[in-house]
């Protein structure tokens, strides 16, 4: 659980104002792209009922879609990044081990 004292400002990770805010200019845009080319042109009134609509959807899938991601962003665990077991890490697989014959074993070759 996060520890966070109640006058400090809040983690990106924890606030809600950072995915309100994408999907509010999302939503904004959406809505001005609908108003737009809804009209027909213009000697035609501006659709402002289906620009509300493609904000409102675009508001609402835009910021179900980055609260699931939030949600979902966990911490590798300190001894992931370590290189013990069988996913040694790159640096220590590629080290050639003192007294090794450079030339390929033999029966390899066509």
């Amino acid at each position: 659980m996060v520890q966070q004292t109640p006058d400090a400002p809040k983690k990106p990770r924890t606030s809600v104002k950072g995915p309100l805010v994408f999907a509010l200019i999302l939503g904004l845009v959406a809505g001005l792209v609908s108003v737009v080319v809804s009209s027909g042109g213009s000697s035609h009134q501006p659709r402002w009922d289906l620009g509300a609509a493609a904000f409102g959807i675009a508001f609402i899938v835009s910021l179900v879609v980055a609260a699931m991601l939030s949600m979902s962003y966990k911490e590798n665990a300190d001894h992931l990044g370590q290189g013990s077991g069988i996913n040694l890490r790159s640096e220590d697989r590629l080290k050639k081990p003192e007294g090794t014959d450079p030339q390929p074993p033999a029966g390899h070759g066509l």
